[in-house]
């Protein structure tokens, strides 16, 4: 069984509208709701892939309520802890030339109580797990190393924790030892002290094994990279690795959700003991087929098949092996 972690889960609403008119009263064609969160996504691809899976976090009010009835409608086991707080919702307004508007709310205000219940819930849970993934934003009224006490609480069961965090959640993180930590470029490059470069400028491949080694000098096992349409970079003690789509190869769509893909295929790929190489292939394949498809937390299957024949993996030289 892999967990899957997800302090500040929410219910993810949709409108669909003509056209998005600010200082306008708007009519929305469609509303879709369903429980979310970057873990609730992983755990829902993972769940495609035929692998057990279990999802624990924080829930409360009416809102929780409709996010634990999607929960078990989707067959995802509920291991969730109550929180006297109402849960976040995070309102996407798809317009119909394909432009997305999101609102996102600051959550719940979380206990030390509620927030020791997690840590004992998570202890129990992870003997149960193969793997941990730790994912997403932090509720508020947590302690400023909340990161770190969650991966501490996980990896005492000996089992690998996946972190995919952000900002000073993902630094403050590092310090508990992570197997494995997975930013995106300008997750990383804020972590690193310098500024991102434009989100669609090449990827320089030197420069961001250095601020992996960064991550690695500071407590994470490996580093893996997501760069978007230049796939995902992976520094690990044996060495480096670039994975990316063959030249030519087709693939646009919604790009939410297609990071927690990848990190669905990582975890797996850590628990089956896949070499790194195979590891990274898979999920910059998995994470263009979740591009195809329309909500995050998904991938189009039809196409994955395809996209693991034009996955391409080289290994990279270092200065010195990591």
């Amino acid at each position: 069984m892999i967990l899957t972690v997800t302090p500040n889960l929410a219910l993810d609403v949709t409108y669909r509208v003509a056209e998005l008119v600010p200082e306008a009263s708007v009519r929305v064609e469609s509303v879709a709701e369903r429980a979310g969160g970057k873990g609730v996504n992983v755990a829902r691809v993972l769940q495609a892939l035929g692998a057990a899976t279990a999802v624990t976090g924080f829930v409360g009010g009416a809102t929780g309520a409709a996010v634990r009835r999607d929960l078990a409608a989707s067959g995802l086991v509920d291991e969730l802890v109550a929180i006297d707080g109402e849960t976040r919702r995070t309102v996407a307004v798809v317009d119909a030339a394909g432009g997305v508007t999101i609102l996102l709310e600051p959550g719940p205000v979380v206990t030390p109580p509620e927030w020791h219940r997690l840590l004992d819930r998570l202890g129990a849970l992870a003997d149960r797990a193969d793997a941990i993934v730790l994912s997403g934003s932090l509720p508020r009224g947590l302690p400023a190393d909340a990161s770190a006490e969650l991966v501490r609480a996980c990896a005492a069961s000996g089992r690998p924790v996946l972190l995919d965090a952000s900002g000073d959640a993902l630094v403050a993180g590092l310090a508990a030892r992570p197997a494995v930590v997975k930013p995106n470029r300008a997750e990383l490059y804020e972590a690193t002290g310098g500024p991102a470069p434009a989100p669609d400028a090449e990827a320089d491949l030197a420069d961001v094994v250095d601020r992996a080694a960064a991550l690695r000098a500071r407590g994470a096992g490996a580093v893996v990279v997501s760069l978007g349409r230049d796939g995902m970079l992976a520094l690990v003690e044996g060495g480096a690795w670039h994975a990316s789509l063959e030249a030519g190869t087709a693939v646009s769509g919604n790009p939410t959700g297609a990071g927690d893909a990848g990190v669905a295929a990582l975890a797996l790929g850590l628990v089956r003991g896949e070499a790194w190489p195979a590891l990274l292939r898979e999920a910059v394949a998995i994470s263009a087929a979740a591009v195809l498809h329309p909500l995050a937390g998904g991938f189009d299957a039809a196409a994955l098949a395809r996209l693991r024949g034009a996955a391409r993996v080289r290994e990279l030289v270092t200065p010195t092996r990591a």
